[in-house]
This record gives structure tokens, sequence and C-alpha cells, in this order.
């Protein structure tokens, strides 16, 4: 069959291929609403799809956001992607996504890409933003980028960023309320960028011990990042016989690794180990028991990056913008089961 035009559009409706091209773009100039009518009832009855690509050459706009993360198959990246995609398609965009895999080079390859398929904006979830791949973001031909869940490494760069410091402090200072000698940290590498997330959450969890008179030396377990591979690292600290009786987990991907690490050993949570988290990730509140953790808020991150992006120069202060962060207590870290509706006594804090 032959390719349906707007030719074909403009006979069937009774009007000018220029009438029809200001309906499918809602624009520039305005049209009736019983020619708008005709115009939409003739492309549904022809089966008429726009050419995206030529749309976009025309107007100078792709209505392609790109974003960058560092492994999808993570819960939290995935909540991530799937709220920055809302995001985009509330303001008519396409999202583009690329995973990373904590390679530079890969990074760098899908910065390439999105760039090459002129995409309006980029959203960055990057493991550090001194790598290759940013250098000269915004300079050449003035694209938009705005990093995500990372801070920027100079001042004029442009991040959105929950309280990672703030929640990690507070949730750690709850665990040693419950009368624990010591909290260890499962925590990421030790060779992370300063800017990352979980250098923020390591240096909550060493201030709390720090205000409370407890040493920190010996106390932080590089961990992987997802639970498979944190689960064997688990297993080695809780092996220990000097175990921890308390443990913050920098993600709750790391926490629920190493629940299962506490299963495998017969060590019963929370009665001989208190665990917290870090992320609310969905299986959070069916971990087994139920994991205590920091929640961010991720579906309002992820607007404000998308409104950044699109947002123009005039309206992208440069910075971050830092999100608060609140601590769900749950079973995991000696809290009783508690009533749903319950609010807990920590300042901002929620039992459930």
């Amino acid at each position: 069959m032959a390719r349906v035009t707007r030719d074909d559009v403009a006979r069937v409706a009774g009007t000018s291929t220029a009438v029809v091209s200001y309906v499918i773009n809602d624009g520039p100039r305005p049209v009736a609403p019983a020619t708008r009518a005709r115009v939409l009832a003739a492309v549904e009855e022809l089966g008429y799809r726009p050419n995206r690509v030529a749309q976009a050459m025309a107007r100078r706009r792709t209505d392609l956001l790109g974003m960058v993360v560092p492994d999808a198959r993570q819960p939290f990246f995935a909540g991530l992607a799937h709220a920055v995609e809302q995001a985009a398609a509330d303001h008519g965009r396409l999202l583009l996504i690329g995973n990373s895999d904590y390679v530079d080079e890969r990074e760098a390859h899908y910065i390439r890409a999105f760039l090459g398929m002129q995409v309006d904006g980029l959203v960055l979830v990057t493991q550090d933003p001194a790598t290759p791949g940013l250098t000269g973001f915004d300079v050449g031909d003035g694209t938009p980028v705005v990093l995500l869940h990372h801070r920027a490494e100079t001042p004029d760069g442009v991040a959105v960023v929950a309280d990672d410091e703030g929640g990690a402090r507070e949730v750690v200072r709850h665990l040693l309320g419950h009368g624990h000698a010591e909290v260890h940290c499962f925590g990421g590498t030790l060779a992370l960028s300063p800017h990352d997330p979980v250098t923020g959450r390591t240096a909550g969890w060493a201030a709390a011990l720090t205000e409370a008179g407890l040493a920190t030396e010996g106390r932080l377990v590089p961990a992987p990042f997802d639970r498979v591979r944190a689960h064997a690292e688990a297993l080695a600290l809780l092996a220990r016989p000097d175990r921890p009786s308390a443990v913050f987990c920098a993600t709750d991907d790391q926490a629920i690794g190493l629940l299962r690490a506490a299963d495998d050993l017969g060590i019963r949570v929370p009665e001989q180990l208190a665990v917290a988290g870090f992320d609310d990730i969905a299986e959070a509140v069916i971990a087994g028991p139920a994991l205590t953790t920091v929640a961010t808020a991720q579906d309002e991150m992820a607007r404000a990056a998308v409104d950044l992006v699109l947002g123009g120069a005039e309206r992208r202060s440069t910075g971050a913008r830092t999100f608060p962060a609140r601590m769900v207590l749950r079973r995991s870290c000696g809290c009783p089961a508690p009533d749903r509706a319950a609010v807990g006594a920590d300042a901002g804090a929620v039992l459930i």
C-alpha cells in the first residue's frame, strides 16, 4: 500500500495541507473546532502517521529527552527512570534511556549518541560528574543537561538531589536509640566520587556515630550495589565472630542482600541484628522483615529535573536543588509491629 500523505488527509477533510499541518502540530495558527474535527476524522480514517523526523527538522525540536542511568535493572533506578518518563510525557516528550553499567566509556557513548539525535535535553544519573563523557556539556551546542541523584562537580552545574547525608544521619540516630553500642555501614566502594549520593549517606552515618561519641574506624564495609553480590559480602560480615548488632545499608538493595544473608545464617532480625536501608524501594515493605529505610521524593525530583531541562537558560539556575528525605520505620530496626496509621516519634518519620 502507498504511504498516506498529508495531501491525502487534506483531500478527505476538504482543507488545505497547511490546515492539516496546523492541526497535527497544534499550531502555529488556530483552526476552527469543526475543521479540526474533520481533519482528525480523516487522519483516523486513512491511518495517517506523521513523519516525526520531518517535523523535528522543520521545528528544530525533536521532542526527545535522553537519560543515562547506571543500571535500570536495579529497582531504584528503574523507579527513577519511570518517574522521569512520566514527567517527560507530561511535557509531550519521549524519553530515551541508556544504561552505563557503571562504565565511563558506555556512559560517554550514550551521551554522544543522544546528542547526535539532537535531543532537547539530557537527564543524567552519572556515576561521576568528572567523567570524560560530561566534558563540554552545555557549552558547545547548548543542549541542557541536568544531573539527577548526583551532585554536580562544579558550582555552575545543575543538579537535583536528595538530602542523603541528613536522611542517613537520622536513621542511624534511630538505630542507636534502640540501644546499640555500634552501627556498621554497609556502603559503596571506597573509591566513590565525593559528589556521589552514597558518599553523602556514609558521611551521615559517620556524623551520627561521632555525635554519639562512637568510633567509625573499621566499621565501614565496602559492598556492591546489587543485592546478589551484596549478599555474598554480607555473608562474610555476619559470619565474623565480632559481627555487628546493627547495620545501616547505603541502599535498600544492599539491605535486602544483607537480610537474606542473615536468614541464611540463622540470625534473627531484629532480635539479633537491626537493619536499616535507604531509598524505600517498593520491595522494602515486603522484605523479611519489612525494612526500615529512608524515602526520597523521587517523583518530585524527576519532575524538577525535567522542568529544569526544558525550562530554558533563563530558568535553569545553577547549583543543586535539594529535596528532603524522611525516615520510614518498619520491623527490621526493632520497632514493634505498628498500627499502619501511626506516626513515629522521630521528627519526620513515618511508622508503617
